[in-house]
C-alpha cells in the first residue's frame, strides 16, 4: 500500500519542517488538497504555498483540485510538475478533454468519486486514467469519520479497472487508519491518503509504516 499524507491536516507555521518529516518517514506520496471555496465550503492554499512544499518534499506531489474550474487550476499548478492532479468528476463537463490536457505536460491524470458517486459514472474514461480516488468522506474539511460504504465501492471499482485498465491505481481519501487499512487493502485499493492520523501521531514515520501493508 502507497501512504500520500494530506498536508492539510499539517502545521502550516512548520509546514517545510513537517513535508520534510514525513518524507523521511517513508510517505510514497504528498497529497496537496487545494480548495477554492466554491466546490467544497472551505479555502486552502494556491501555487506559491505549494511551490514552497514543492521545494521541501522529496517524494512527489499528489495534487487534488476540490475546485469549479478545473482547467484554470490544472494550468495555474502543471508548472510545479506533481506526479498527480485529480479533479473531481461532478465539476467538469468536458472530462476527457482535461485528461488529455494534464498529460500534455507530462502529468499522470486522475479523477476524484464523491461518496455517492458509482464507479461505473467513469467507466468510459478508465481507459485514459492513471489512477482514480474515492472519497471516504464528503470533501471540504480533514478529520472527518470513514464512509465504510467505500470498501464495496472499491471492489466495484477494481473488477471494472481490471478489466478496461490494469495499470490504473485506485486510492481512498478520508478517515484512512491502522482501523480500516487491512480492509482497503483486501478492496483492493493501492494508495491511501491520510492527514490527521498521521500528522496528530508523535511518531509519524510509525504511523506511515502502520498503513504501508
Amino acid at each position: 500500500m502507497l501512504v500520500a499524507p494530506s498536508i492539510l491536516s499539517a502545521d502550516f507555521g512548520n509546514l517545510s519542517r513537517d513535508v520534510q518529516e514525513i518524507c523521511d518517514g517513508g510517505c510514497d506520496l504528498v497529497h496537496v488538497d487545494v480548495m477554492d471555496g466554491h466546490f467544497v465550503p472551505n479555502l486552502t492554499i494556491g501555487p506559491v504555498v505549494v511551490s514552497s512544499v514543492a521545494k521541501a518534499a522529496t517524494k512527489p506531489l499528489d495534487i487534488h483540485l476540490m475546485v469549479e474550474n478545473n482547467t484554470f487550476f490544472v494550468e495555474l499548478f502543471a508548472p510545479l510538475k506533481p506526479e498527480y492532479i485529480s479533479f473531481h468528476i461532478e465539476e467538469e463537463k468536458h472530462p476527457h478533454r482535461l485528461i488529455q490536457k494534464i498529460k500534455s505536460y507530462g502529468i499522470k491524470a486522475a479523477v476524484v468519486l464523491n461518496p455517492h458517486t458509482p464507479p461505473e459514472s467513469i467507466e468510459f474514461l478508465l481507459q485514459d486514467l492513471d489512477m482514480v480516488l474515492l472519497m471516504s468522506v464528503n470533501p471540504g474539511f480533514g478529520g472527518q469519520s470513514f464512509i465504510d460504504t467505500v470498501i464495496p465501492k472499491a471492489n466495484r471499482l477494481k473488477t471494472l479497472r481490471d478489466k478496461i485498465n490494469p495499470n490504473c491505481l485506485i486510492e481512498v481519501d478520508g478517515g484512512v487508519s491502522d482501523k480500516n487499512i487491512h480492509a482497503l487493502k483486501e478492496a483492493g485499493v493501492d494508495v491511501v491518503v491520510a492527514g490527521s492520523y498521521v500528522f496528530k501521531q508523535q511518531d509519524r514515520a510509525a504511523a506511515i509504516r502502520s498503513l504501508q501493508v
